[in-house]
């Protein structure tokens, strides 16, 4: 764990707010380079640390017998206990059309996870459908599931259009996700919009804690950067 901080952390820091209740909140932040893969905790991935697009990345890639039952590429992060906070980090997620000609590039992040990522709120971008020429595809961009019980296509099926929206996607540009957790309730921002583009208010795990995770799907070249972690305990 010390050779992760070193290397990877990049700040750590302890702030005191007061919210509206009157109430002390201890803010905790944690911000991550990732230009290392200690402490990370890899499941069913390849991962190593590239340049792309002008900066180095953490650039995670499927392994030959790709072994996950839905399709999960995940690294956790050692020691990210979180509960309550915002979680922010750059993606960058590129198709791979030789394994599978749907693919959009699903790539985003886990959180409250358990299992090696078999339990989690997830939150994710499908970067291919930002700018469809079809208004259904683009109404599929961002999307929210809580694994194992609720993943997408359940979700989609029992209540369509409430846990999926539109954003502007590029597909293989740096983009910039701002995720907000506050109990049973979560907030997607995309590349510093001042609205969410995403809101659950039903988070299908509850008011729980657990590892913070990077995600992607099988069948994408995924690249991250400049995670960071504000814990609000």
């Amino acid at each position: 764990m010390r050779g992760f901080l070193a290397t990877i952390c990049g700040l750590g820091l302890v702030l005191f707010v007061i919210a509206t209740s009157g109430q002390t909140t201890k803010i905790r932040t944690a911000t991550y380079r990732l230009d290392s893969t200690d402490g990370l905790e890899l499941f069913d991935t390849n991962a190593r640390i590239v340049d792309y697009r002008g900066r180095r990345a953490l650039h995670l890639s499927p392994e030959k017998n790709h072994g996950a039952d839905n399709g999960s590429m995940i690294a956790l992060i050692a020691g990210s206990d979180f509960h309550d906070g915002t979680i922010e980090v750059e993606v960058a997620g590129n198709p791979i059309l030789t394994m599978d000609s749907t693919a959009r590039g699903f790539i985003g992040v886990q959180f409250r996870a358990h299992d090696h990522g078999g339990k989690a709120e997830d939150i994710y971008l499908r970067p291919s459908n930002g700018r469809a020429d079809d208004q259904l595809r683009r109404n599929h961009s961002v999307q929210y599931e809580s694994l194992p019980s609720f993943p997408w296509h359940r979700l989609r099926q029992e209540q369509p259009g409430v846990y999926e929206s539109y954003a502007d996607l590029e597909v293989g540009a740096w983009t910039r996700m701002k995720i907000e957790v506050a109990g049973a309730k979560a907030k997607l921002y995309v590349n510093g919009a001042e609205q969410p583009c995403l809101l659950v208010n039903d988070l299908r795990l509850g008011d729980s804690r657990g590892l913070v995770g990077l995600w992607a799907f099988v069948a994408t070249d995924a690249y991250f950067s400049n995670l960071k972690i504000d814990y609000a305990d």
